[in-house]
């Protein structure tokens, strides 16, 4: 029989599948009972509260002769984190060498020419760490990252997770109030060439999306 999975803060969607047994987390994200969530949500970008139903594992049987030796290989695919490298002017940070560090395991990379790098990590992977050279400043940047704490775009606490990211809020989001967070997306709208409302409308909100990458 299937199970309610409620969504706490932190958790995505592989991560959820590990704590269930699955290796893939699309046997999860397919599963019929997730139709409606599937429709509005990114299986990387939960809500918490948002319910997720948990198939029933099903028995696969594979025939092998007796008397010899077999190897079983668990089909699984690699969980990527995925990073964009911008300097004040919002332009990429290009061939810049960085280091990101996972669970106590430090990867040396060069970001690409869109300023972007990737790095495997666990499905259970929490936080991690960036630290990079930014030409514009004489000591190394150093970004502490939670990983599957960003709430879905269509949310207040998206919106302004991602405008911070962005940095175009440089304060901790539980001190921007209505007001901050009105000349804030005025200034977002200014700068891409969106009528300059302060309203985060749907318009809005897919700029953000795209400006962030998720």
């Amino acid at each position: 029989m299937p199970a309610s999975h409620v969504v706490q803060q932190g958790e995505y969607l592989s991560q959820i599948a590990e704590k269930y047994g699955f290796r893939d987390y699309r046997t999860i994200w397919d599963f019929a009972g997730n139709a409606a969530l599937k429709k509005t949500r990114n299986p990387n970008v939960l809500l918490p509260g948002d319910t997720i139903q948990i198939p029933e594992k099903t028995q696969k049987l594979e025939n092998r002769s007796t008397g010899q030796l077999s190897y079983f290989k668990l089909a699984g695919k690699k969980l990527i984190l995925h990073l964009a490298l911008r300097d004040f002017d919002d332009q990429p940070l290009a061939n810049t060498k960085c280091q990101v560090e996972v669970e106590g395991k430090s990867t040396s990379l060069t970001t690409d020419s869109d300023g972007h790098v990737k790095v495997p990590v666990s499905r259970t992977a929490k936080e991690a760490t960036l630290t990079f050279k930014d030409p514009l400043v004489p000591f190394d940047v150093s970004i502490p990252i939670k990983i599957g704490h960003l709430d879905p775009v269509e949310e207040i606490s998206g919106q302004k997770a991602r405008l911070s990211n962005l940095g175009y809020i440089t304060r901790p989001l539980e001190e921007v109030d209505d007001t901050i967070f009105d000349r804030t997306v005025q200034e977002f709208q200014c700068d891409m060439g969106l009528p300059v409302t302060g309203e985060c409308n749907a318009a809005t909100r897919d700029k953000l999306k795209q400006a962030h990458g998720s």
